[in-house]
């Protein structure tokens, strides 16, 4: 199941001062989407950062208070909270896609031709991938989460997006609470799990 990270950035559009997760991105049993801006010209990739936008969205992501950290995460290098309690539970998102409405996903709508962006876009990206994986492997990829986590970054399956923030978190090398593994490619993570 892959949801959405939400699009409040890393307070969830809760305004306690406090970092909060999305649910049900923050359980365990899915896979939680993030978002980024992708900047390109045609079809060469130029850069990608998180995707935060001043009054207009920013990927969900950070660390849950209700769930523990799972054990396909425990070394993820998941960082603790970033309130003062300093949990360390499950890291939210685990991997990210294209969300920013700006640079999104050409839609038909009712007629219109519109550009629409946000997790929640993210979210059935990922799943459509999914199933381009089952048609390619010939079964269900099943719980993809420990599978994700296991692959090595010398594996090349992920663009590690390294720039940018959702508030209370910054991306860096390796998963983080704003882009997770970070962005796949299809080709790569198929042949991944072919092996």
């Amino acid at each position: 199941v892959c949801v959405a990270a939400g699009d409040d950035g890393s307070s969830d559009g809760v305004g306690d001062g406090n970092a909060h997760v999305d649910f049900p991105a923050s359980s365990p049993n899915v896979l939680a989407c993030g978002g980024t801006r992708l900047n390109a010209n045609g079809t060469q990739f130029l850069s990608e950062v998180v995707w935060n936008e001043p009054n207009e969205g920013a990927t969900g992501g950070g660390i849950s208070d209700e769930f523990p950290l799972p054990d396909y995460q425990e070394t993820a290098g998941v960082p603790p909270s970033s309130n003062s309690n300093k949990n360390v539970g499950r890291g939210v998102p685990d991997v990210a896609a294209d969300a920013d409405p700006a640079t999104g996903y050409a839609v038909r709508v009712d007629g219109a031709d519109t550009v629409i962006g946000g997790t929640s876009a993210v979210a059935p990206l990922w799943s459509g991938l999914v199933a381009c994986l089952n048609q390619g492997l010939g079964k269900p990829v099943g719980f993809l989460n420990p599978t994700l986590y296991g692959l090595t970054a010398q594996s090349g399956v992920f663009r590690d997006v390294t720039s940018g923030n959702n508030g209370a978190y910054s991306a860096g090398p390796g998963w983080d609470a704003c882009s997770g593994l970070g962005v796949a490619d299809g080709t790569k993570l198929l042949k991944a799990l072919s092996s």
